[in-house]
């Protein structure tokens, strides 16, 4: 009896011990989850690894149970009358050694480390006030500098001689002819970026004739060597067909090799590829992947301020009146330049916001902006004192960057409540540049700036929020100021707020929203000037060199670009491609812009397949495309367009009732379509009254007996002809009946 109540007494330790382990365990999880967000259990690996740790734990069981039944075996052979204990002994000890054995084998079942790491993980997401990220990438050893080649001192200074003439570029200075020609001095000396530039510039004829062959040649021979930037140029020219016959599988392989190799032009280029599946099967995570090792470039080289202003115009609102023009009259800015010298604080103000962005025809000159901006603060102006902060912050052209006068504008800027001073204040804080370091004085700022609006210090306070700088890390919280930023289109903002959807902190993960977000941040680099540039061109009515600073945008994914370039294409002014080619171009890049949303694109769209330009007349497919141009992106020329189709009965059911609704819908959608609406109600009226006299007088007794044909005395063509001259009869009488006089 005693060796069995010894058994009882280390069966319940068993029960007990596997009760701590087991169920408590669960228990314990439970009760954080109640406390907490429930983890995203939809993945199929969280089943499986539920599956093999219960499957672990049964083993375990059954382990158990084959160590008592076993003790018990041996209880049975014993004679109870003489126990022996050293017998007993040896039963104890091998029935431990079967639990120490599977004890060791199984310390903690799988679903425990499950829960744990669940909670850990729940518990980065919330923050840890003591934890920061930073601090982890701080304590990692640095990554290994690359070496760099040493130049000959040939190429050293055929190096500087490009650097010097980039910069000009870059200022968009009207000297373009002779920044060329530096470039193409540094790329006879050898330089290889030289060269790269100097290839595009004979491609779009910037600053020297129009030569593809020269540029083909150029990246053959750099391609032969390597070099990644040369085998995207190879990737554009087999894409569009210039100077080489068109083949995408070429393309394809040179856009591949030059992204490897870390083109951004072949990066930008492949990923749009794979976003929308041309030539190559769609995939979201590729083209995500890609876009992000291109913003990552493009946000490294933007400061706070968000850099130049780029104008995006689309050529075909211009020419039709529609669209905000792209440049401002030299009369206008001469008019701007007097008023200023006048002491118009306004003109004074505009004028310097004009040259520290650039853009609107106006040259990026920080001087000039610098000249504007000290006059309009000799008079309080809150604004100019802010940009003068601004400028002396950066510094740049000449400027020397000074924190002590960067503070003095700052703060007499935010004492006028201005928000751009308020951020600029908050930032000198946030960095202790000509202050002492306090996230908590630059929170507060930031916080007053953010509330009017100002894109700044939303984006500030994103970043505070995000890394739990002054404030509790809150990824939800800077995912708003993030958004609310990127509304104005600063690229930091768009770039950080991809980053939160890619990696699902603050929102739910979302591969498309990110590569989205990426793919505009991409399309923000240095190389979105090449739209003001074309539209450049085209003004000065070079429309060949405006095509072909289109479509190698076009071939980034832009999709301005691609409706600018298909418009020019559409207009016939073009000269590198014979008609019928020119359709079906115009055809295939009218319709990526319209996959990317372009309402104008999806009409023309519409108008290929009704007239059967580049394809064949298709009027269902031409109704396709306006039904989504009106009911999704709501254009009026689309609705009105789908009225006339439901009027006649063209592709769509004839249906005057429809046809009167989009008539009416489309008058009320803009006011340029008010006047064509009321011409086409007017004569959809006219035909109605027309069919309805025309069935009323064909249902009377006289013209019943004619079309009866009981009258022999008149054919069917005579019956017709005396029924349409009676209509005619009536109406004339009916107009000309006498008016009740008053």
């Amino acid at each position: 009896m005693e060796i069995l109540r010894l058994f009882i007494l280390f069966f319940c330790i068993i029960i007990a011990s596997a009760e701590l382990v087991g169920p408590e365990a669960s228990k314990k999880v439970k009760n954080d989850e109640e406390t907490t967000e429930p983890p995203d259990t939809d993945e199929p690996e969280d089943y499986s690894e539920i599956t093999s740790a219960m499957r672990k734990e049964i083993k375990m069981l059954q382990e158990y149970a084959d160590a008592m039944r076993k003790s018990k075996e041996l209880l049975k052979d014993e004679d109870p009358k003489e126990p022996n204990e050293k017998d007993n002994m040896e039963q104890m000890e091998y029935t431990f050694k079967l639990i120490k054995n599977s004890l060791l084998r199984q310390t903690e079942p799988s679903w425990v480390e499950a829960a744990k790491g669940m909670i850990d993980s729940l518990e980065t997401e919330v923050g840890r006030p003591e934890e920061n990220p930073q601090d982890y990438l701080d304590s990692l050893p640095p990554l290994p500098k690359e070496e760099e080649i040493e130049l000959s001192p040939e190429i050293q200074e055929a190096k500087e001689l490009f650097d010097s003439a980039v910069k000009k570029i870059d200022k968009r200075s009207p000297d373009l002819r002779g920044a060329i020609l530096q470039v193409k001095q540094a790329a006879d000396r050898g330089y290889a970026p030289a060269k790269i530039k100097l290839a595009w510039s004979y491609i779009f004829g910037e600053g020297m004739e129009l030569d593809v062959e020269k540029a083909r040649n150029i990246f053959s021979e750099l391609a032969e060597e390597g070099n990644a930037d040369a085998h995207a140029g190879l990737g554009f020219l087999h894409a569009t067909g210039v100077g080489v016959p068109v083949s995408q599988a070429k393309a394809l392989v040179h856009y591949t090799i030059g992204a490897i190799g870390e083109s951004d032009y072949a990066q930008m280029a492949l990923a749009y590829r794979h976003w929308v599946g041309v030539t190559v099967p769609s995939s979201c995570p590729k083209a995500m992947e890609l876009y992000m090792k291109v913003a990552s470039k493009v946000a490294s080289q933007v400061t706070f301020s968000g850099g130049p202003a780029i104008q995006r115009t689309r050529l075909i609102d211009e020419a039709e009146g529609t669209g905000p023009t792209a440049a401002l009259d030299t009369d206008l800015i001469e008019y701007y330049q007097l008023l200023a010298e006048k002491g118009d604080v306004q003109a004074q103000v505009g004028l310097g916001q004009l040259h520290f962005q650039g853009g609107r025809g106006v040259t990026l000159d920080i001087q000039k902006a610098l000249h504007y901006f000290k006059q309009a603060a000799k008079t309080g102006n809150a604004m100019a004192n802010a940009y003068l902060g601004k400028i002396y912050l950066e510094g740049g052209d000449g400027i020397k960057a000074n924190n002590e006068t960067a503070l003095h504008y700052f703060r007499k800027a935010a004492e006028l409540n201005n928000p751009i001073g308020q951020s600029g204040l908050g930032l000198m804080y946030l960095q202790g540049r000509g202050v002492p370091k306090d996230a908590n004085i630059a929170y507060k700022y930031f916080t007053m700036s953010a509330n009017q609006g100002w894109m700044e210090g939303q984006l500030h306070l994103g970043f505070l929020y995000l890394s739990g700088t002054g404030v509790r890390r809150d990824f939800k919280q800077a995912n708003k100021y993030f958004s609310l930023a990127s509304q104005s289109g600063h690229v930091l903002a768009l770039y950080h707020l991809a980053q939160l959807h890619a990696q699902g902190l603050g929102v739910m993960r979302s591969c498309t929203t990110a590569t989205e977000l990426f793919k505009n941040v991409c399309e923000r680099g240095p190389w979105s000037s090449r739209l003001m540039l074309g539209h450049a061109a085209w003004r000065a009515r070079d429309t060949d060199s405006a095509l072909l600073q289109y479509l190698a945008l076009a071939e980034r994914g832009f999709e301005i670009a691609q409706s600018n370039a298909a418009y020019l294409l559409d207009d016939g002014e073009v000269q590198l491609f014979p008609e019928e080619e020119r359709w079906r171009r115009a055809l295939q890049l009218w319709s990526r812009g319209a996959s990317q949303g372009c309402a104008s694109a999806r009409v023309k769209l519409g108008d290929y397949h009704y007239y059967g330009l580049g394809t064949n007349v298709d009027l269902e497919a031409a109704a396709y495309h306006y039904r989504i141009a009106s009911e999704q992106l709501h254009n009026p020329q689309a609705t009105f367009n789908l009225g006339y189709m439901h009027e006649r009965g063209l592709g769509l059911a004839r249906d005057i009732h429809l046809a009167k609704r989009c008539y009416d819908l489309a008058a009320d959608a803009a006011p340029e379509a008010r006047l064509p609406a009321a011409l086409a109600l007017a004569r959809l009226t006219a035909v109605t009254t027309l069919s309805s006299l025309m069935d009323s007088i064909l249902q009377s007794p006289l013209a019943m007996i004619f079309l009866s044909g009981e009258s022999t005395l008149l054919s069917n063509w005579d019956v017709y002809l005396i029924a349409i001259l009676a209509a005619a009869l009536g109406l004339v009488l009916y107009l000309r009946r006498p008016q009740p006089t008053n």
